[in-house]
C-alpha cells in the first residue's frame, strides 16, 4: 500500500492566524482562501502529472513510481473536502469521506473571554449532497450534522488516530493500492505517531504545510516514510503554514 498524506489548502483560519497570530474571529468550519484553492490545484497537478518525473525507486518498491491514487479519502471538514474534491476531479477517482479523520478538537467555537470551547454541529447530509455530489458519504450521516458532540479532549485523539489507521489497513493493507488522505495538521501528527509507533509526548511534532504531501510505503518488508511535508511543487507565493 502506498499512502499520500495531504494537508488541506490554506483555510480562512490559517490566514487569520498568519495575519494576527491569534484565533479571535475564527470560524468553526472555515472555507479555503483563494490561496488555498490555488494550492489544491497545484497538488492535484503534482499527483496527476509529476509522479512519473520523480526519481525511479522501482527496485525498492513494487508499486511503479508513476502510479496515481485510485481513491482520495477526506475528513468531513469543509477545508478538507474542498481540497479533496479538486484532487479527486483531477485524477478522476472517487472522493470518500472518513468520518473520524477530522482535525483535533472537532468543530467548536471558543469563548474569547473565558476560553471555554463549545462543540458546534457540522454540515448534514443534504449540505454535502448539494455542494459536493461526488463525495461518498458514510451511511451514518443524517440530517442532524456530522459533528454532534462537545470539544474533543486531548486524551482521546491518539485513540481516534489508531482507529483511522486500522480502518485504512482494513481497506488497503497487504495490497498494492495507491491511496490519498486529505487531512489536517494536528491530526496528521497523531496519525503519524500511531503509524511509526512514536511516543505520544507533546514535544514530538511532524509539521505539515498547507497542501504539503507525505508519502508512506507499506510493503512485505516493513514500513517506509519515503518523504515528509513535500511542497516543492508549490510556487513561493503559495507556500503557507
Amino acid at each position: 500500500m502506498r499512502l499520500y498524506f495531504i494537508r488541506h489548502g490554506q483555510s480562512a483560519n490559517n490566514a487569520l492566524w498568519e495575519k494576527n497570530k491569534n484565533e479571535r474571529g475564527r470560524s468553526f468550519d472555515p472555507v479555503l482562501t483563494e490561496i488555498g484553492h490555488a494550492q489544491a490545484e497545484c497538488v492535484a497537478q503534482f499527483l496527476r502529472d509529476e509522479l512519473a518525473l520523480r526519481p525511479n525507486m522501482r527496485d525498492v518498491f513494487a508499486i511503479p513510481e508513476a502510479a496515481r491514487p485510485t481513491v482520495v479519502y477526506t475528513s468531513l471538514m469543509t477545508r478538507a473536502v474542498a481540497t479533496g474534491i479538486v484532487i479527486a476531479r483531477a485524477l478522476h477517482v472517487p472522493l470518500v469521506a472518513l468520518h473520524e479523520a477530522h482535525e483535533a478538537g472537532g468543530l467548536y467555537l471558543e469563548d474569547e473571554t473565558t476560553g471555554e470551547k463549545t462543540g458546534v454541529p457540522g454540515p448534514n447530509r443534504a449540505h454535502f449532497e448539494q455542494n459536493y455530489p461526488e463525495l461518498v458519504l458514510p451511511e451514518s450521516l443524517g440530517e442532524s450534522g456530522w459533528w454532534d458532540r462537545p470539544f474533543e479532549p486531548d486524551e482521546v485523539r491518539h485513540e481516534r488516530a489508531e482507529r483511522v489507521w486500522q480502518d485504512l489497513l482494513g481497506r488497503h493493507g497487504n495490497t498494492n493500492d495507491v491511496i490519498a488522505l486529505v487531512t489536517h495538521g494536528a491530526f496528521y501528527d497523531h496519525l503519524l505517531r500511531v503509524i511509526l509507533n512514536a511516543p505520544r509526548e507533546n514535544h514530538i511534532w511532524f509539521p505539515l504545510n498547507n497542501c504539503g504531501v507525505s508519502r508512506l510505503e507499506l510493503t512485505q518488508h516493513g514500513l517506509a516514510l519515503v518523504y515528509h511535508n513535500r511542497f516543492d511543487f508549490l510556487p513561493p507565493q503559495l507556500i503557507t503554514l
